[in-house]
């Protein structure tokens, strides 16, 4: 996941590190990430990777961080199986070795609704909001609260960062969460649909799959979904002081890689009384996500701060800042 296939990918205009910090700093961290992603089973010894990615992504993170004197709240967008929860687990050590800054992850997907209030959901608006993806379906209050505590927390202060169990397909009790200690200099804020807009309700008229065919034939679903989108998301996304996007190639990636973190899933549990879904569970569950992951491939390049572009075998081929005047 997120390996270069070439030099030279990072964007001068975004640059913070001259060659010469570079390759020391590089070369003093290589072996703690090496050690890092040898854990997460990705090529140990991929420098170039260090180098042309991970080191300068921190170093721009950290000058954003000083500019701005608080709290950076990053929003790390990019599909099911892209690499976003890989590659935060590398820079909060970068950063925190590289450059002195106490970075930490709040996921998404963390803030699920629990499954009695999806149920709820399903009973009162629409059967498939029972469904977790799409908004609608987080828990922006619990959001909200969490961010403030992180931008907040000062010395010694510890916040607890919500946990949600896909194998189970509900929130981990509030007993057994995490807790972070104060203060915090940069919060990655990573998942799937982190900085999408509202699609034209024109848009909205043609189903986009089978499931939006069959399931929500009257569009109901999709209207109400755009609706949160337009107005609850976008204002809680309006917090984010910035965007980065990692671009998959298209939806067949996201079947493809998404069912491998389905496997993986189903190894660590080691349960048959898991919620892991087989393939054709995947491809109906993909399918409540599909019509978003396509705006978003489309529109969000144009609104991120940086883009990363994958390829079909998860290299990153190509990173973009946003335009000017955009």
């Amino acid at each position: 996941m997120l390996m270069s296939s070439t030099t030279a990918l990072w964007p001068r205009a975004l640059n913070t590190l001259s060659a010469d910090d570079l390759e020391p700093l590089a070369m003093r961290l290589a072996p703690m990430v090496g050690r890092l992603r040898h854990e997460i089973d990705l090529p140990a010894d991929d420098i170039e990777t260090l180098r042309q990615i991970q080191l300068p992504l921190a170093a721009w993170l950290a000058y954003q961080q000083k500019t701005l004197n608080r709290t950076l709240l990053v929003g790390l967008n990019g599909a099911q199986g892209s690499g976003k929860s890989t590659l935060c687990r590398l820079l909060i050590p970068i950063l925190s070795e590289g450059f002195g800054l106490k970075a930490c992850t709040l996921s998404l997907d963390d803030i699920y609704l629990t499954r009695a209030a999806r149920a709820e959901l399903a009973e009162t608006r629409h059967p498939l909001f029972a469904t977790r993806g799409v908004p609608g379906t987080h828990d922006l209050p619990l959001g909200y609260r969490v961010i403030r505590q992180l931008r907040t927390a000062g010395a010694g202060e510890r916040v607890a960062i919500p946990r949600f169990d896909k194998a189970i397909d509900d929130r981990q009790a509030e007993s057994t969460w995490p807790e972070i200690e104060g203060p915090v200099d940069i919060i990655l804020f990573e998942g799937w649909c982190i900085g999408a807009t509202a699609q034209d309700s024109e848009a909205l008229e043609n189903p986009v799959n089978p499931l939006e065919r069959d399931d929500d034939a009257d569009g109901r679903w999709r209207r109400q979904v755009n609706s949160e989108l337009a107005g609850p998301y976008a204002r809680f996304f309006s917090m984010l002081d910035l965007l980065i996007m990692i671009k998959v190639p298209g939806m067949g990636s996201v079947l493809e890689w998404r069912s491998q973190q389905e496997r993986e899933l189903g190894n660590r549990r080691g349960s048959e009384n898991t919620a892991v879904m087989d393939h054709d569970k995947l491809v109906r569950f993909i399918m409540h996500y599909e019509r978003l992951t396509r705006h978003m491939l489309t529109t969000l390049p144009l609104r991120a701060d940086l883009t990363m572009e994958l390829d079909q075998s998860h290299q990153v081929v190509a990173i973009r800042p946003k335009l000017k005047g955009r």
